[in-house]
């Protein structure tokens, strides 16, 4: 398959202000790539405009939860970029808690974030990308769309259904000039598990200590993990592993699907943990 070429077209970055949209934005703009940026946070997409500084960036305030107005965002960017070959989604968040502890409001937000919201953009853009001559979708997936840990139900159900989603629409754009992937990272050191949410019903004290106990473990720094990225949309890669942990993971579940969790809660138990008390 023919290397996919960034510069001179534009690339679609959603949650761009933050994390590893923010670092990809960063290394795409160096190289001369058109940038649409989307985010909801309009204080920090400006911010990162202006450090970019280039004429062929353009920002867009959206909740990607809102299905009106992501597509009515999708057509200011086809105004703005002609040629859009690459579409990139970082946007996502996390929760923290047991089905016992969180309600379904708090499910169904995760999911309309992580889920729903890469769906609608993906669908809204597919029509511009597919007069690409080749064009490039990349989902942020993650290494819990391989394993389901406890006490991250709604952030794994949301991202075995990102994976399932970029799978199914890769078998169905077989043949065309549009191809699918998705990027399981596990351990990169954005503030997402940090900055995430948890469940109301979860003493915050507890809460920070089990997200704390989460970040411990993150190894790869985004910059690394955005080349990551940029190298699997050019090279239009159908699955792309971030950190060793993802595939170390990866061939855990296949040798062992139904007890990969064996091996995986102890090193997992203090950020799962979100019933003990702080002392």
């Amino acid at each position: 398959m023919a290397r996919l070429a960034l510069a001179g077209s534009t690339t679609v970055i959603t949650g761009a202000a933050h994390g590893m949209g923010a670092e990809i934005s960063r290394l795409l703009a160096a190289r001369g790539v058109h940038l649409a940026l989307i985010d909801h946070d309009q204080e920090a997409l400006s911010t990162l405009a202006a450090e970019l500084g280039a004429a062929t960036v353009t920002t867009h305030v959206v909740d990607l939860r809102d299905d009106s107005a992501v597509f009515t965002t999708a057509d200011e960017i086809i105004g703005h970029h002609p040629h859009i070959n690459a579409l990139i989604t970082c946007a996502g968040s996390s929760m923290l808690g047991t089905l016992d502890q969180l309600t379904m409001e708090e499910m169904r937000w995760l999911t309309d974030v992580n889920l729903w919201g890469t769906v609608s953009i993906t669908k809204a853009l597919l029509p511009a990308l597919r007069t690409a001559p080749a064009a490039h979708i990349t989902h942020l997936a993650s290494v819990y769309a391989l394993a389901a840990p406890a006490g991250r139900i709604p952030y794994s159900l949301s991202k075995f259904a990102v994976r399932g989603f970029s799978e199914a629409l890769r078998h169905e754009l077989e043949g065309t000039s549009v191809t699918v992937g998705a990027v399981y990272p596990a351990g990169v050191r954005t503030g997402i598990i940090l900055h995430g949410r948890h469940a109301a019903a979860v003493d915050p004290a507890v809460a920070a200590r089990a997200a704390a106990a989460q970040a411990a473990m993150y190894r790869t720094e985004p910059s690394d993990a955005a080349a990551l990225i940029i190298a699997a949309t050019e090279r239009r890669r159908a699955r792309t592993m971030i950190g060793r942990q993802a595939g170390l993971v990866d061939a855990l579940v296949r040798l062992w699907p139904t007890g990969y969790w064996r091996v995986m809660r102890r090193p997992l138990r203090e950020a799962v943990d979100t019933t003990t008390p702080v002392d």
